[in-house]
Parts: structure tokens; C-alpha cells; sequence
């Protein structure tokens, strides 16, 4: 069983936080991330807390069921909290999970474009193929439904109309998932403005996937 420092990874999760606030992926109390600690334990952000203002004892320790087993007194788990659950229960792979509000990559969903996996040879190698989860209310556990098909076989996911979740075996590499997410979606959003977006063909598609495969192990 590893066991990971509680108070580093504290520590790390202002760090993320607060560079995902000032690149413009989350506002306010929006989003929510969370780590690892053993197999039983996750420690996660708070619930509507302004972001640039927590600290490292405001987020919270919860067991794989939910349940608060260490807690500052008025503060709860993320409202996602779900999502979070769902993710680490298929992916005994990963240490970490985050959930940001990408403008790009949400504008697409708004405007009923799929994720531009076609147009940038960086996305297939280093993200693979992203999938759009369908619609859940936030809060709700219809929005960690509409991961449970996708979360297993992928790092990034588009939520339609809510963001994005990307997950890694640290904080740093979901992180890495999502700029480089909104980067592409924020790259095809100019070409799109500009004229009609040429794909890369299917060969090179094909090639890219398999490349990305090896990397990615």
C-alpha cells in the first residue's frame, strides 16, 4: 500500500489550484480537485470555497465512501464529490483528479462542436482521443454517471456544457492534461474563425494514435 505525505500534498493542491485559477480554468469557488493518500483515503477541495483564498488545512479527508474523516468545522466536500468517487474507484491507476471550467473547451460543447482531436498532432500523442460526456447537473450524481464510460479507458474528458475532468498519477499531470486540452481547444476556435479547419488525413491519424499509445504506455 503507498502512502503519500498529507502535508505535501496539501501543499500541492493550493499549488495546482491556484495556477489553474490564474491561467483563467477556474473562477471563484468554481472547480475542484483531489489526491490520493492511501487506497482508503482522498483528500479533496471544499465546497464553496473562493479558491485564491484556501488555504492548506481547508481541504478536506474523506474514505471511498464519502464520508468525512477530517474536516475544518463549517466546511464540506466538493459538491462533485461524486464524479471524484467514480473516477478513483475505476482507475486504481491514477492519484489525482481535476475538474476546471476550460472556456474553450466548454464553448465547444455549447456550440455543439465535437473536441478538436483531427487538427493537432500534439492532442492525439499526449491526450489520445477525448470523449464528450453527455450532460449531468452539477451536484448531482447523473454528472458522475455520465463519466462512468468513458473515465476508464481516457485522461481527458470534455463535460458537456460544465468543463472538463482530467485525471493523472499526480496533480501536475492532470494539470498538464488540461492546458494542453484548452490549448487545443482555444487553437481551433481561432482556425475556426478564421476559415473552414482542415483535418490531418486518416493515415496520419492512424500513425499519431499509435504513437501516442507507445508514449503514453
Amino acid at each position: 500500500m503507498t502512502v503519500f505525505n498529507e502535508y505535501q500534498l496539501r501543499q500541492e493542491i493550493i499549488r495546482v489550484t491556484r495556477i489553474v485559477a490564474n491561467q483563467g480554468l477556474i473562477r471563484s469557488s468554481d472547480g475542484n480537485l483531489s489526491v490520493r493518500l492511501d487506497e482508503n483515503r482522498i483528500l479533496m477541495t471544499p465546497s464553496g470555497l473562493y479558491k485564491m483564498s484556501m488555504e492548506p488545512d481547508d481541504p478536506i479527508v474523506v474514505n471511498e465512501q464519502g464520508e468525512v474523516l477530517i474536516g475544518k468545522p463549517g466546511l464540506k466536500p466538493t459538491s462533485e464529490i461524486n464524479m471524484h468517487l467514480e473516477a478513483f474507484r475505476q482507475r486504481p491507476d491514477i492519484n489525482a483528479v481535476l475538474h476546471a471550467h476550460p472556456p474553450y473547451a466548454t464553448a465547444l460543447t455549447i456550440a455543439g462542436l465535437p473536441f478538436p482531436t483531427d487538427y493537432l498532432p500534439e492532442v492525439l500523442i499526449a491526450l489520445g482521443d477525448v470523449p464528450v460526456a453527455n450532460y449531468g447537473t452539477p451536484g448531482t450524481p447523473a454528472l458522475a454517471e455520465s463519466i462512468q464510460k468513458f473515465i476508464k479507458d481516457h485522461n481527458a474528458i470534455i463535460l458537456s456544457h460544465h468543463g472538463s475532468l482530467t485525471v493523472g498519477e499526480t496533480l501536475e499531470e492532470a494539470l498538464i492534461g488540461l492546458e494542453r486540452l484548452e490549448h487545443a481547444a482555444y487553437t481551433y476556435s481561432l482556425a475556426h474563425n478564421l476559415s473552414q479547419p482542415v483535418p490531418l488525413s486518416e493515415e496520419e491519424l492512424t500513425h499519431l494514435r499509435e504513437v501516442g499509445e507507445r508514449i503514453r504506455g
